[in-house]
């Protein structure tokens, strides 16, 4: 096998000379507690606090849709702006994300991109006019790029080999918990209120971030060895045996030292192309399967199918949040790819579903069935989402990528994937009002907002 293409110390094949592979046993052993110590418990709780962050910027859009219309008196077109912008932010970050987490380290990226978040939930807070809806929306979305790539990668760097797929499926699970909260939360609190919640979570973040150490690995790359051991020895526990793993972190460190950092144009190289094809790959998969569209805009979905929010809503996360808790415990288990081929099934059968449901609605034909079927479809196509593509895609590209390509690979992975995102988020509401098979944008009537909650169809 070409070693110039995989890391050892991921759960792939090793570039160091002796067969990681026959030493899997002795690997567990000494890398891979049965009981993770605590501390790399609590390290992994603060660094999945910008998940958590994560998924409340991506759900925030869904329940104060009708509330940011009315206040600030915005149209479909504005509101898709402000609903897409922060994929465009998130873009500015993707492309930042790999060159700051190499250079300053991973906490510092986690910090930098919490600082980002705080400024822009603050604009949102006291927005007047929906410039500074956008200006907030942008900046948050420039903390999520940023955290997107460094939160999966830092907690990657930090397990051990025999926890390291369940530790980063947590990435996906925190995500899911502030999407989920978020839209309870919205359904309930006025969207000014929701958006200075929002800043909870990134306080205890940038407040916790001096008190856990950073990579073991990063620490090795940058030449700081003997802090490097203290750092894995403290996530490993006091009486773990850490030698063998330390050794292979600076023998790999020192592999690569003696290679040229690629650039991203240096990406598109023979030995890293398929990794990057599977990497790309995956975040295409990912985000053209529709997922922004249906979490941005939930409550229009509910709405246009003949249930409340509030229902939907509820519905959502009774099946998102134990899904996701599932595809965490499975990760390890059952393997990457068995996983991610079930998950891709789901989704496929969810949206067929729904979109039954509406060329159903259209025809006027089984009206009693049709709103359970598009709600049923959702659901599915959420709970199979959740199981493995949502984590999946992040976990693959923590562990395909040699270390000197990682911060490149990372930044043009992660672009992809936000790239994708905005042109779904930013067209799914034209696409509703354009769909002749039932997919129409429906909008509350401020006017009648406490009235039934009367639907409109906007025309564009």
């Amino acid at each position: 096998m070409d070693n110039k293409t995989t890391e050892p110390t991921d759960s792939s094949t090793p570039l160091l000379p002796t067969s990681y592979a026959a030493n899997d046993a002795v690997d567990f052993l000494h890398n891979g507690p049965s009981s993770p110590p605590t501390t790399l418990i609590l390290t992994t709780l603060v660094a999945v606090f910008g998940s958590y962050v994560f998924g409340s910027a991506i759900g925030y859009s869904s329940p104060t849709q009708s509330g940011i219309m009315r206040d600030l008196d915005l149209g479909v077109a504005q509101y898709s702006i402000f609903g897409s912008i922060l994929t465009i932010g998130a873009m500015i970050g993707a492309v930042a994300s790999g060159r700051i987490a190499d250079y300053a380290g991973r906490r510092v990226a986690m910090g930098f991109s919490q600082v980002f978040c705080i400024l822009g939930w603050f604009a949102i807070t006291f927005s007047k006019v929906a410039m500074w809806l956008y200006v907030g929306r942008l900046l948050i979305g420039c903390g999520i790029g940023l955290l997107s790539y460094v939160v999966p990668i830092y907690v990657a760097e930090i397990t051990p080999k025999n926890l390291r797929g369940a530790f980063t499926a947590v990435h996906q699970l925190m995500i899911c918990i502030g999407m989920s909260l978020t839209y309870l939360i919205g359904a309930y609190v006025n969207w000014r209120i929701l958006a200075l919640i929002g800043t909870i979570p990134c306080l205890v973040q940038l407040l916790s971030l001096p008190f856990i150490p950073d990579s073991p690995r990063w620490l090795a790359k940058v030449g700081r060895l003997k802090e490097s051991d203290s750092v894995l020895q403290r996530l490993r526990g006091k009486d773990a045996d850490v030698y063998q793993e330390a050794t292979e972190i600076r023998d790999y460190t020192a592999a690569f030292q003696r290679q040229t950092e690629a650039s991203i144009i240096g990406l598109f190289q023979m030995q890293y192309l398929k990794s990057l094809i599977v990497g790309v790959g995956l975040m295409i998969l990912q985000q053209f399967g529709g997922i922004n569209g249906i979490v941005f805009y939930a409550n229009s979905i509910f709405i246009s199918a003949g249930f409340s929010e509030s229902i939907g809503t509820i519905a959502m996360v009774a099946v998102k949040i134990p899904m996701t808790t599932l595809g965490v415990l499975l990760m390890d288990k059952s393997g990457r790819r068995p996983l991610l081929l079930v998950s891709a099934v789901g989704t496929c059968l969810g949206c067929f579903l729904a979109a039954l449901s509406f060329v159903l609605q259209d025809l006027h034909k089984w009206k009693g069935v049709s709103p359970i079927m598009a709600l049923v479809g959702v659901l599915v196509y959420v709970g199979s989402y959740s199981i493995g593509i949502g984590a999946i895609p992040w976990v693959i590209m923590s562990e395909i990528f040699p270390i000197n390509v990682k911060g490149s690979a990372g930044s043009l992975v992660t672009l992809v994937s936000w790239l994708c995102s905005w042109i779904v988020s930013y067209a799914f509401n034209f696409l509703m009002s354009w769909s002749s098979a039932g997919m129409l944008a429906f909008n509350l009537d401020p006017e009648d907002k406490n009235k039934n909650k009367k639907i409109v169809v906007k025309e564009f």
